[in-house]
């Protein structure tokens, strides 16, 4: 699993699996967040409530739709029941235990687990209250007014290798992580940036992503108040939609294949997927061409165009994510697997397809040039189904904005 950084903006409802109550989880199939983070700072039987949140979430048929993510507070919460973990290092503290030596316990159960392990700077930053992250590792926050300390942090993350930062004012923090903290982080650091703690408002949820928040992260708020969740996430969506529009990528919400809503909804939720794949290549120097590919409704690959990058002609995004599919299958055939790609396949990436029996192919814009269509429509296996024109517009902005400014 990867998250990345860049204008698709996204709500993480966090669930302490001690304090959960899952008989109130606010999600309908109206009202799902893009993920579900599981933890807390001191216990809880986290496979059992990860089970129990999974069956809850089968009522609504998308029980692999939302990842779900753990978000630890030591090694014995981890579970190879979720998606993925934030590995966290507790950067703004000096707690040795709580910067390597928790991750040392749980190191070999996770490599040897298929959870996906994202390793992840946690700064705490002081909210205006004392927090159980505090009292159970014994540190400090570091205070919203030294800039060059939390920036210096932040940096010294990214160069450690970390793959995300997350800026966290505690929970039932009194007041959320300051906008300029988060402007800072941001201006200094390229990684994707993840907020959370006393955010009580779709208001403040939306100034933490004009700041530069990708992800927001609210758990005692919907603890509180499950339904306000749909408004949350309606709040979100007309902030992103505000924010693609004015870059010139309008959401694209109509289909060349109808369907029923529900399989609409899951083609738009990866092809967006697809597109973080894409826009990766894009700030590479790379066409970008973005692809994942999913079955059972989980991501068993993915890849972006590094044709440039690798020198290699046959480097396309749909042999990158082919490849990656085998290797998480142990399996070269795929009938029972689902292609999202954000652009036609070629006629090359089309025969991998074929050979490898994936049985659905959904793209974004077409290619009028090279794509497989127009010139080997039968390179597919005989049972595949395409659709095509999912986000079109979003897919063909980016392609168009890339060979601008190449050319």
């Amino acid at each position: 699993m990867e998250i990345t950084a860049g204008k698709h903006k996204a709500l993480a409802l966090l669930l302490d699996p001690e304090k959960a109550d899952l008989s109130r989880l606010p999600i309908t199939a109206d009202a799902r967040p893009d993920y579900i983070f599981v933890g807390g700072s001191t216990g809880g039987d986290t496979t059992a409530f990860v089970k129990t949140l999974k069956e809850k979430l089968s009522i609504f048929n998308f029980q692999f739709s939302i990842p779900i993510i753990l978000f630890p507070g030591n090694a014995e919460q981890f579970s190879a029941e979720a998606d993925a973990v934030l590995f966290l290092s507790l950067l703004s503290g000096n707690n040795p235990e709580y910067i390597v030596g928790q991750q040392i316990r749980s190191a070999r159960r996770i490599r040897d687990s298929r959870v996906d392990c994202i390793p992840t700077a946690y700064i705490l930053i002081d909210g205006g209250v004392e927090t159980s992250t505090m009292r159970v590792t014994g540190t400090q926050p570091l205070p919203p007014s030294d800039l060059q300390t939390i920036v210096d942090t932040s940096i010294a993350a990214q160069l450690m290798g970390k793959q995300l930062i997350y800026l966290e004012a505690g929970s039932g923090a009194l007041h959320p992580v300051p906008e300029e903290v988060i402007r800072a982080v941001r201006a200094a650091v390229s990684l994707p940036l993840i907020v959370g703690g006393g955010i009580r408002t779709p208001e403040q949820m939306n100034r933490a992503y004009q700041a530069g928040a990708d992800i927001v992260v609210i758990g005692n708020h919907f603890e509180s108040h499950p339904e306000q969740l749909e408004e949350f996430l309606t709040a979100k969506r007309s902030y992103s939609e505000a924010i693609l529009q004015r870059s010139g990528l309008t959401a694209e919400r109509s289909y060349s294949v109808s369907g029923p809503t529900a399989e609409r909804s899951d083609d738009e939720r990866f092809m967006r997927l697809a597109l973080h794949e894409a826009e990766r290549a894009y700030h590479a120097g790379e066409v970008p061409v973005g692809c994942v590919i999913v079955s059972g409704g989980q991501i068993i690959g993915r890849g972006h165009n590094l044709t440039e990058t690798l020198h290699d002609v046959t480097a396309h995004a749909e042999i990158q994510a082919v490849t990656a599919a085998a290797q998480t299958l142990g399996a070269k055939y795929m009938p029972d697997a689902t292609l999202y790609v954000t652009v036609e396949p070629c006629v090359m990436c089309a025969g991998a397809i074929g050979w490898s029996q994936i049985r659905r192919v959904v793209y974004g814009c077409p290619d009028e040039k090279r794509g497989f269509s127009r010139f080997a429509p039968r390179a597919l296996h005989a049972k595949c189904s395409v659709t095509s024109g999912v986000l079109e517009q979003e897919c063909r902005a980016l392609m168009q904005q890339f060979f601008k400014q190449h050319r």
